[in-house]
């Protein structure tokens, strides 16, 4: 009766939205309660209830502030919303602050009651049975030994009871294994269900719209904070021995450094966290083992290179006085550069050596498989997870978002069940927000191709700047000019400037992306990370690849020759490579966005939640210690985001992407992903585990998106190693220049060497033929006659004088030959290793049907027992009253 009478003030509603609510004694609200002094408690003040849920907010009638009407409207709003709360079963109790008295904590339980009737709105799959499948014995049993070292102790993390389970159903309580009442809904699926509540629980009705969930009271400011209790203090186990410590045994066994070389606890990082979190750290594991093989054979490639570079011929031209020190470059830019020595790249020539020799070929191909093959096997390990944490049929259970279920108006007609339904908005309605939707995000991938556009210009405009007066400082003989060119000191700022760049863009367009997202309004959690995913990603692609994809495709290739310049904008002459290429450019930028990037991430997951966590006690804690609950604790830790693991992810793709689509270029790319992710691993359960508040445990059937975006990197990777080796390296016109020693165009070698190859990739110019006047060489007394450029040409005098030569057209063939040769091999054997690796295990199938049956009989057998007990109840009866009938006397 109180809670009809509630709802029915609460829609009687004026311009406030609350009507003809006189007084508070119109809400039911919490009662409070003095603390009992037990910091690690996890209970009501009567030791009996559990906490499953924390609600915070600050008293208005304590705050030093004259915007009363303001916090009036507030106050009358947590208290309709705390009143229902009330109604719909929840049980509150709330307590003040000991630190500071303006702070309210209630604390929210469900009882039994309700949580059966929520558990089975939201089809949670709870035990029937213990699980009593013998799993196989495995081969490496021999083994155990040195296994051990790496596995996690199992006495002190015990491993978990499996069942088998199903979707809970009152009516058919008697058939799941419920020994305590207690334990039956673990301290996760609590939270869930209070938060699935707490959600939905309305709190105004205005203009005949109603006004409901946590979220949008915390966003308001009415409350807080909203969050589930961590079990216990990180750092020592708890008081309480009815606790289980899980917070303590995960930072012991998980995020401590000194677990850094063990396996991660996945089944107690599920039960604490959910299943969002557990894959998450799984597909992270796994990458990381995979990363192991890559980085090893990366490594070993890139020693080939190393040891191998005292036999790069042409790198030895190109340093040796009489050769690279007598050639005379052209100037790269117009009037203010001057001529130059090709020996200036000497440096620049051997590190060349060591990332562009035959290792990078075999290595790109390598990379090739090796992505298809870590794709495939992760697929085969998610279907076991799927099969261990009972998620395989999680995408049928999924409920609505309640900011979708919030804006459901319009009634459409349902086509499979020609029922009425309400919908957010009509078909028409639909594909007007997906065009704006479209529109805004076409618009900011073209502000960011606007950004390099402009880091492009930079280049253009600086270079003619270093090549000036970085020969003035140098005057010839400084070391500067040895370790410094005009090409690198441009492509080392100008990849800093792009780095700050990115990162300024990132910050921007995350906050626009998920207001995108927001405005298409998806239907399920699922739906809107999944589109929040792809719009997130199309940014970040195009914001950190973009460089790189300049510089390897575009920066070199269209800059005609002296004569003929060709100019960006009408203004800016097109930058040229080094005579040896740009790959050693593509690989400074990789390092530079790589390294960058790792160390701001850190300073973002680490340094900054620390310190503000150390700052916010330091604020708040004042005096001689207090002894603090557990919930004050944990309101003065980080709250972890709306999007939870949406950034984490989105870091290790970014980083997936760099491993892979650029690898030709710098083959220690797997080493340094596997370093940093091995502490990533680490880092993220320090943070979890010490820096932020619990989350609210969330179920998850896969990766969601990152999977096909993985594929899709992985597809692209094959195209761009292919093109990198063919047109960014010098490898194959070095090819073409090996094999063809016989044919008099290419050279006076006599045989399988590439002695001379320096001269017959340097094409020749006359000075004379400059279109505008170009300054005389600093260090010398007159003009050059001629000069080299980086081209295959025919020389001046010719019939077709700077014209490309016949050795360019060879070249360009064989270029185009190899990438179609390159990508159907690797392709081919690509699509041959995923269709000859199943996606789901032969075993895993077997057990999930295996389990399938058994639950259905389990369950059969249950309800035919129960009928058949029923059906004795009734035959009884009935056989009862035909013999009392009989023993009747004839005249009755």
């Amino acid at each position: 009766v109180f809670c009809a009478a509630a709802l029915e003030n609460l829609e009687q509603t004026n311009v406030s939205g609350f009507g003809s609510l006189k007084s508070q004694q119109d809400f039911r609200t919490p009662e409070f309660e003095e603390f009992n002094g037990k910091p690690d408690s996890l209970y009501f003040n009567d030791g009996q209830r559990r906490i499953d849920f924390v609600l915070v907010y600050e008293d208005e009638s304590r705050k030093e502030t004259n915007k009363k009407g303001s916090n009036e409207k507030q106050r009358r709003k947590r208290q309709a919303y705390e009143s229902n709360l009330i109604c719909d079963g929840l049980q509150l109790e709330a307590t003040r602050s000991l630190v500071d008295d303006k702070l309210v904590f209630v604390k929210v339980h469900a009882p039994w009651e309700v949580l059966c009737t929520y558990a089975e709105i939201m089809h949670i799959k709870l035990p029937l049975k213990p699980n009593d499948l013998k799993t196989r014995s495995s081969a490496f049993d021999n083994f155990n030994w040195f296994t051990k070292l790496l596995q996690v102790d199992e006495s002190i993390i015990k491993p978990e009871q499996e069942f088998f389970t199903a979707p809970f159903e009152k009516n058919r309580m008697n058939d799941f294994y419920i020994q305590d009442r207690d334990t039956f809904f673990n301290p996760a699926t609590r939270s869930r269900i209070v938060y699935f509540i707490l959600s939905r629980i309305m709190y105004q009705v205005r203009d005949n719209v109603k006004k409901f969930g946590i979220n949008k009271l915390v966003n308001s400011g009415i409350y807080k904070a909203a969050f589930p209790l961590h079990d216990c203090n990180f750092s020592t186990p708890s008081e309480d021995l009815s606790c289980p410590n899980e917070r303590y045994l995960l930072y012991r066994e998980w995020a401590h450094p000194r677990s850094i070389y063990k396996k991660q606890p996945l089944d107690l990082i599920r039960k604490y966290y959910g299943e969002k979190i557990g894959i998450y750290f799984a597909w992270l594991g796994y990458y990381t083992q995979m990363l192991l093989l890559a980085a090893i054979v990366g490594v070993a490639c890139f020693l080939y290179g190393y040891f191998t570079e005292d036999n790069c011929t042409w790198s030895k031209e190109v340093c040796d006085p009489n050769i690279g020190g007598q050639i005379i470059m052209c100037p790269q830019c117009d009037d203010e550069c001057p001529f130059w020595s090709l020996n200036v790249t000497c440096e620049s020539s051997k590190k060349l050596c060591i990332f562009d020799s035959f290792g990078t070929l075999v290595f790109a191909v390598f990379m090739g498989v090796w992505v298809t093959l870590f794709l495939e096997f992760w697929k085969r390990r998610q279907a076991e997870l799927e099969y261990e944490w009972d998620t395989v049929e999680l995408q049928q259970e999924e409920q609505a978002r309640p900011e979708y279920e919030a804006r459901c108006t319009h009634v459409v007609i349902n086509e499979i069940t020609q029922e009425e339904e309400r919908v957010p908005f009509t078909t028409w309605g639909k594909c007007i927000r997906v065009t704006l939707c479209a529109s805004a995000v076409f618009f900011w991938i073209l502000l960011i191709i606007a950004s390099v556009i402009g880091i492009i210009v930079y280049r253009l405009s600086v270079f003619v700047i270093f090549s000036v007066n970085l020969r003035k400082i140098s005057n010839g003989t400084d070391p500067i000019q040895k370790y410094v060119t005009p090409q690198m000191a441009t492509s080392i700022t100008a990849s800093l400037i792009s780095f700050i760049i990115i990162m300024i863009l990132n910050t921007i367009y995350e906050k626009v992306a998920i207001m995108i997202t927001n405005f298409e309004l998806p239907r399920t959690q699922t739906d809107y990370e999944n589109s929040l995913t792809m719009k997130m990603f199309l940014f970040q692609f195009v914001n950190y690849y973009s460089s790189c994809f300049y510089i390897a495709f575009f920066k070199g290739k269209f800059v005609g020759y002296p004569g003929d310049p060709v100019y960006w904008l009408g203004k800016y002459r097109n930058e040229e490579c080094d005579p040896g290429g740009c790959l050693l450019e593509l690989t400074t930028q990789l390092i530079i966005i790589m390294g960058g990037k790792a160390i701001w991430n850190n300073i973002q997951e680490v340094l900054l939640p620390w310190v503000m966590n150390v700052f916010g006690r330091c604020r708040t804690v004042s005096g001689a210690e207090k002894i603090t609950p557990r919930w004050e604790q944990d309101y003065h830790l980080q709250p972890m985001g709306k999007l939870g693991l949406f950034y984490e992810y989105l870091e290790m793709i970014i980083q997936f992407g760099f491993v892979t689509l650029f690898v030709a270029s710098f083959p220690l790319a797997p080493l340094l992903a596997l370093v940093n992710n091995i502490l990533e691993i680490r880092v993220d359960a320090w943070k979890l585990t010490t820096q932020y508040r619990r989350m609210v445990p969330e179920k998850a059937q896969d990766i969601g998106a990152w999977q096909p975006i993985m594929q899709g990197i992985a597809i692209l990777a094959v195209v761009t190693n292919a093109m990198i080796i063919a047109f960014t390296s010098d490898m194959i016109p070095r090819l073409v220049y090996y094999w063809s020693f016989s044919i008099p165009p290419y050279g006076d070698h006599l045989d399988y060497s590439m002695e001379g190859y320096i001269n017959i990739s340097l094409s020749i110019f006359n000075t004379a033929d400059f279109k505008s006047g170009v300054k005389e060489n600093p260090y010398a007394g007159s003009k050059y006659d001629t000069c080299r450029y980086r081209d295959f040409r025919y020389p001046p005098g010719h019939p077709q004088e700077y014209k490309h030569n016949i050795y360019y057209w060879h070249v360009i063939a064989a270029k185009l030959a190899f990438i179609i040769v390159m990508e159907h091999i690797i392709y081919s054997v690509k699509f041959f290793i995923s269709y000859t690796i199943p996606d789901v295990s032969k075993s895993t199938k077997s057990k999930i049907k295996r389990e399938k049956y058994l639950t259905q009989k389990l369950l059969h057998e249950n309800h035919l027992k129960d009928m058949t007990k029923n059906i004795g109840v009734i035959a009884e009866k009935m056989i009862g009253a035909v013999v009392d009938n009989n023993l009747r006397p004839k005249s009755d």
